[in-house]
């Protein structure tokens, strides 16, 4: 089963999660946590890992709205936005696809919000996309 959905780009890093804050920030969501994986597996175990962040992404008008609908929806929040290397140096964006994730509740109540989440992370991953593509070719 999917349950992300998600982008490949070249280019820094940095400038990646950097331009995926900003993309989640045009459609709304807050980014509350971001989780630096390899540096927190290094710290604890020292253990080497590729580059790999976790941005906890939250969007509060229609988490609000979610939480009306359904007030166990506060475990599967916020929406994890993860941004990693591959081995032959590309960077993934992926988020997850709330279409799936939130699909465990059962609850038809929340379809429009989960449908209007999915949309914008399809405009965040094709902004970050085209941004990185047009900031690549000056």
């Amino acid at each position: 089963m999917k349950y992300t959905i998600q982008t490949s780009v070249s280019g820094d890093f940095d400038q990646v999660v950097e331009t995926t804050i900003d993309e989640l920030e045009d459609e709304g969501f807050g980014v509350l946590c971001d989780i630096d994986v390899q540096a927190t597996l290094e710290e604890k175990l020292g253990e080497e890992f590729r580059q790999y962040r976790i941005l906890g992404a939250c969007n509060p008008g229609l988490a609000h709205e979610g939480l009306n609908e359904e007030i166990e929806l506060g475990a599967l929040l916020p929406c994890n936005v993860i941004v990693y290397e591959t081995d032959d140096s590309e960077v993934i964006v992926s988020a997850v696809d709330p279409q799936q994730l939130v699909g465990i509740a059962d609850n038809e109540a929340l379809d429009s919000i989960v449908n209007e989440v999915h949309d914008r992370f399809e405009r965040v991953l094709a902004s970050v996309a085209d941004e990185l593509e047009s900031s690549t070719e000056i």
